[in-house]
C-alpha cells in the first residue's frame, strides 16, 4: 500500500505537533506515531520550559547559562537564536491554550533549576509536557489539513538506496523520499511518500538499563538516519538525570524533577548527611552531570543502591501544590514526602547529540528535517542546560516549518519507489532470542558506557555489541518484521554509535567522563 503526502511528520510530541500545525496551511500533513498521539516524551515532562520573561533576567544571561552548563561546545549562533526566540514562542503556546501557573499578582511563577542564574521555567505544576501535549493535540485532531495514523511503527528512510542506487555518507545530495512503515494493527507494512519528512522520534534512553525515557524512546529516529547516511554528532553526550526514583523493576524509572531541587530539597547519604558541598558551590543545583557524577560516586563509596532526596524542612502546602504528581507516585509506594527523604538514583535522560541539522531545522539530506531530541542543533554542547529541551522543540520547528514551506514548492513525489521487499522472510523471531539480546545490549552500555567510563571499558562493549549485532542482523533478514525485531536493531545502532563518539571524545568534558582521560589533559 502506498500513500503521498505533502508533510510526513514522523513522531507526535511537542517537536512534530508544532511543526505540523505550522505547515498545514501549505498542504496535506501525515504524522505516525509510535504509539498513540498523547503518550509521548513530552507528555512525561515534568519540569518546565526555559524562557525570559521579566526582569532582572535578560537574554545575555540565559544565553550565558546555557553555555556554561554546556562546557563550550555549545553552537553559540544556535544558543543566542534559541534563547532570542523563546519569548515568542512561549507566547505563541499561551495563545494556543497551555495553562502555565501564576502568581497571586498575575504574573507567571518561574522556578529555578540547575545551572540557571535566574529563575525561568515555567511550569504547570509539575506536569508541564502534558498541558503542552494536551493542547497541542487538541488542536491537531480538529486540523482538516492534518491526519494522524496512531500505531504506525516508522522501519526505515526512503532514500536512493531503495531505488537501486548506490549512497556514498559523503555524497552531499542524498535525498529523502518519505518512509517504509509498519502498521502494528495489522502487520502490513506501507510505503508512505512525502515531499518533506520531519524527524521527530524523540530520544534513546532505553539503550540503558535504568531510564526516566518512556518504553518507546529507543532511537529510532537516530537509526534510521544513520542507515540513511545522515550526518550525526555529539552521541557521545548523555545525560544522566541526577535523581529518579528508586524503585526496582519499574519502567520507566520515575522522575523526581529537578524543580524540586530548585525548591530547597538536599541530598543526602544514607546516613542523612549532605553531600553536594564536597562537589561543588552550587551544591544540588549544580548542572546535572556534575550532580549525577557526585551521586555515582558516593554510591561506588558506600556501596548503597541509593541516595535520598530530603524535601521534608519543605512545607507540606507547597509540596502539595506545586509536586502533586510526585507526591502522589512516593505515596503509592509508601513514601510520604513531607515526612520521608526520597530514594532517588541517576537515570539516562536525555541525548544531548543526534542527527546534524542547521538553523532551520534541515538535515544533511535533502528534504529531511529533524527536532526534538532526535536532533542536534548545537543548543546543548556538552550538557543540557535543565528545561532548554522543549524551548528547543519549539524554536526548531517553528524555524523548520517556515523552511519547509518554501522547500515545499519546489519538491515532487518520487516515481518508481518500491514497495518494502519481503523476500526471504520465513520465520517469525523467537521473542526469547530478542528480549535476552535487548537485555544484554542495556546491560553493556549500563555497565561499560554510563555516568563514568574507561578506554577499557568502551574497548570491551564494542566488542561485546559486534556478537549481538551480528546475531540480529541475521535474525532481522530472516524474520517477518515486528516491531521487537526493528527496536533491537535500532537499540545496537544507536549503543554502536554512542561507544564510537566516546571513543573518539580523548578529553572529559561536560556529560562524558573518561578516567582515562581527565578535564584539562
Amino acid at each position: 500500500m502506498q500513500r503521498k503526502v505533502d508533510f510526513l511528520v514522523i513522531g507526535s510530541g511537542m517537536a512534530g505537533l508544532i511543526y505540523a500545525l505550522k505547515v498545514a496551511d501549505s498542504g496535506k500533513v501525515l504524522i505516525l506515531s509510535k504509539t498513540t498521539i498523547d503518550d509521548t516524551a513530552t507528555s512525561y515532562a515534568q519540569g518546565g520550559i526555559a524562557a525570559v520573561m521579566y526582569s532582572p533576567d535578560n537574554y545575555e544571561k540565559h544565553i550565558r547559562d546555557t553555555i556554561k552548563a554546556g562546557a563550550g561546545l555549545n553552537d553559540e549562533e544556535i544558543v543566542r537564536i534559541t534563547v532570542t526566540e523563546s519569548t515568542g514562542r512561549i507566547k505563541e503556546l499561551i495563545e494556543w491554550g497551555t495553562h502555565f501557573d501564576k502568581e497571586k499578582s498575575g504574573k507567571y511563577s518561574l522556578a529555578k533549576e540547575g545551572g540557571h542564574s535566574e529563575n525561568r521555567i515555567l511550569h504547570h505544576k509539575d506536569n508541564t509536557g502534558y498541558e503542552i501535549q494536551k493542547t497541542l493535540s487538541h488542536k491537531i485532531k480538529n486540523h482538516p489539513n492534518i491526519q494522524v495514523l496512531e500505531n504506525y511503527f516508522s522501519i526505515d528512510l526512503i532514500t536512493q538506496h531503495h531505488l537501486g542506487e548506490k549512497v556514498n555518507r559523503h555524497r552531499k545530495d542524498i535525498e529523502c523520499y518519505g518512509v517504509y512503515a509498519l502498521n502494528r494493527d495489522t502487520g502490513d507494512i506501507e510505503t508512505i511518500l512525502s515531499k518533506i519528512t520531519l524527524l521527530a522520534t524523540g530520544g534513546l534512553g532505553n539503550v540503558y538499563q535504568t531510564t526516566t525515557n518512556p518504553i518507546f524512546a529507543t532511537g529510532d529516529g537516530v537509526a534510521m538516519a544513520y542507515r540513511a547516511k545522515a550526518h550525526l554528532e555529539n552521541l557521545e553526550f548523555i545525560q544522566f538525570h541526577p535523581t529518579s526514583l528508586y524503585n526496582p523493576g519499574e519502567k520507566p524509572s520515575f522522575l523526581i524533577t529537578e524543580a524540586l531541587r530548585g525548591a530547597g530539597a538536599i541530598l543526602k547519604n544514607r546516613k542523612g548527611e549532605p553531600f553536594m558541598k564536597k562537589y561543588d558551590d552550587r551544591l544540588e543545583l549544580a548542572p546535572r552531570d556534575i550532580v549525577a557524577r557526585a551521586i555515582d560516586n558516593e554510591l561506588k563509596l558506600s556501596g548503597e543502591d541509593y541516595v535520598y532526596l530530603d524535601a521534608r524542612h519543605i512545607s507540606a502546602n507547597e509540596l502539595l501544590n506545586h509536586f502533586p504528581t510526585i507526591y502522589a507516585k512516593c505515596l503509592s509506594i509508601g513514601i510520604d514526602i513531607t515526612k520521608d527523604m526520597i530514594p532517588v538514583v541517576p537515570a539516562a535522560h536525555y541525548s544531548c547529540g543526534g542527527v546534524k541539522t542547521d538553523q532551520n531545522g534541515r538535515t544533511s539530506i535533502k528534504n529531511l528535517y529533524a527536532s526534538g531530541e532526535v536532533a542536534c542543533t548545537g543548543l546543548h554542547g556538552a550538557n543540557r542546560l535543565a528545561s532548554n529541551s522543549l524551548l528547543e522543540s519549539a524554536v526548531f520547528s517553528h524555524r523548520a516549518a517556515i523552511d519547509s514551506k518554501e522547500n515545499v514548492k519546489n519538491v515532487r513525489h518520487a516515481i518508481n519507489v518500491p514497495d518494502w521487499n519481503a523476500e526471504g522472510t520465513i520465520m517469525n523471531e523467537e521473542l526469547i532470542l530478542i528480549t535476552q539480546s535487548k537485555k544484554e545490549v542495556q546491560s553493556i552500555m549500563s555497565n561499560y558506557v554510563g555516568i563514568v567510563r574507561s578506554d577499557l571499558r568502551l574497548k570491551r562493549a564494542l566488542t561485546r555489541l559486534e556478537i549481538i549485532y551480528k546475531e540480529t542482523e541475521d535474525l532481522y533478514n530472516k524474520s517477518v518484521l515486528t516491531q521487537a525485531i526493528c527496536e533491537l536493531r535500532n537499540l545496537i545502532n544507536v549503543a554502536y554509535l554512542i561507544i564510537r563518539f566516546a571513543q573518539q571524545r580523548k578529553k572529559s568534558i561536560g556529560l562524558h567522563y573518561n578516567i582515562d582521560h581527565p578535564p584539562g589533559v
